[in-house]
């Protein structure tokens, strides 16, 4: 693990820290931590998270992972919220040019602004830097003369700063939330854009992707028009990144597309479907994005060819080949769903083809298996949360998920026990 010797050489230095900031680690997959792990909602590993107040206060950690950052991070994190401008010089330090920064200018720090003001920097503080004021005129950008109260947010794209006088706790919070996400988040190799990339994915929305290749003649152009889109679509709870194809391998790995497709759009709801448009023009943009809102753009699916041949033991399924083969060939069929990188799915591979032998005389039941990675899957019908996983449909159409033993014997045991015979086929086929 990268982070390891890391969080330790930061562990040593923090710990002379006045105050000691104290790091510690908890091995969730042990049995006796279960119960703590399931607590802080901890799904995948590492997983680290800032607490204060003797554990009243949670919150996610989202700064570096190497030594000398998450020491400067947590340093700052265990001071106070907000900081206090008193010169230009602070606030050329403190806001710089490359992140968001929310400032409140207060004729006087006290009342009740100033409090919620407080509040919401204690409770973003592991999310935002944020700092407060009496004049104005110390700021780099916006109007100086204002006494407040006012929340000013510098941010380094769009209109590089944004005031906000609603001192609501809930409305400050939803501004600062809205404010701090460009129209347009950038993903690309340069690592100051990498929070707004982490922020984008993280955000529940609908999110649109446009990946094209930053240095060919019409990226401006692209850039521009899908601007436009974002502005207009935006607060229909759509979410826009443009991506680099040069930095973007692993989410064509994802979404299973191709260079040749570029550019291209391809846009991903939260329950996993997608919508793509490949060899993008920059007057396409608008008009399918207004096709798809309009509900006239057919959902995508990722799906390896299906085989020319198909004749060993274990059927090979693509998720072009599922509903034809699992759903509806009228056979009792065992689906496991693997990854090609997976030492389990190795190991189960040799059993399972002993099984698909097994029945190769019996026309009534199908072994088979699915790259999970390399095709998509109807997440509502199957929960695969990790591999292998294997589900059995039964010839009548029952669904159910396989936890046994990973042995030939077991396996038999529970197709045997869960599949129809052909006398309960021809009887559903009386009723029906």
């Amino acid at each position: 693990m990268k982070l390891a010797p890391e969080y330790e050489k930061a562990a040593s230095i923090l710990s002379s820290h006045d105050p000691p900031v104290l790091l510690a680690k908890v091995d969730a997959n042990e049995e006796k931590n279960r119960e703590i792990a399931n607590e802080f909602q901890v799904q995948g590993f590492p997983t680290i998270k800032i607490l204060r107040n003797g554990g009243k206060v949670v919150q996610d950690y989202k700064g570096p992972r190497e030594a000398d950052g998450i020491v400067d991070y947590l340093k700052k994190q265990s001071g106070p919220a907000t900081t206090e401008i008193k010169s230009a010089d602070d606030a050329k330090v403190l806001i710089g040019e490359n992140k968001v920064v929310i400032v409140g200018v207060f004729p006087k720090f006290s009342g009740e602004e100033f409090e919620n003001f407080i509040a919401l920097a204690e409770k973003l503080r592991s999310e935002y830097d944020f700092s407060h004021t009496l004049d104005a005129k110390h700021l780099p950008r916006g109007e100086s003369s204002v006494a407040g109260p006012i929340v000013r947010l510098f941010k380094p794209f769009d209109e590089l700063f944004v005031d906000f006088r609603d001192f609501h706790f809930e409305a400050l919070e939803k501004f600062v939330e809205e404010s701090s996400v460009p129209v347009v988040t950038v993903f690309n190799n340069d690592p100051s854009n990498h929070p707004f990339v982490v922020k984008f994915f993280d955000n529940p929305h609908v999110k649109a992707m446009m990946f094209i290749n930053f240095t060919a003649d019409t990226a401006d152009s692209l850039k521009l028009k899908y601007r436009e889109s974002a502005e207009q679509y935006r607060q229909h709870d759509i979410s826009f990144l443009v991506g680099d194809i040069e930095a973007s391998q692993g989410a064509f790995q994802y979404f299973g597309l191709k260079e040749n497709q570029v550019p291209l759009i391809v846009i991903q709801h939260n329950d996993g479907k997608k919508f793509l448009k490949t060899n993008l023009e920059p007057d396409h943009i608008a008009t399918w994005l207004k096709a798809y809102k309009d509900g006239n753009v057919e959902p995508y699916k990722k799906s390896e060819p299906i085989p020319e041949v198909n004749n060993e033991p274990v059927k090979v399924v693509v998720a072009d080949s599922l509903h034809d083969i699992v759903f509806n060939s009228g056979t009792n069929v065992l689906l496991e769903f693997y990854a090609p990188w997976c030492g389990h799915c190795k190991t189960l591979a040799p059993i399972l083809e002993e099984v698909a032998v097994s029945y190769q005389s019996d026309p009534d039941v199908f072994i088979a298996k699915l790259d999970a990675t390399a095709n998509d899957i109807p997440r509502e019908t199957f929960d695969v949360q990790g591999y292998p996983t294997m589900y059995f449909r039964s010839s009548s159409g029952k669904i159910s998920q396989y936890d046994g033993n990973r042995t030939k014997e077991d396996i038999i045991d529970f197709v045997e026990k869960n599949r129809d015979k052909l006398d309960q086929q021809e009887q559903v086929k009386d009723e029906l």
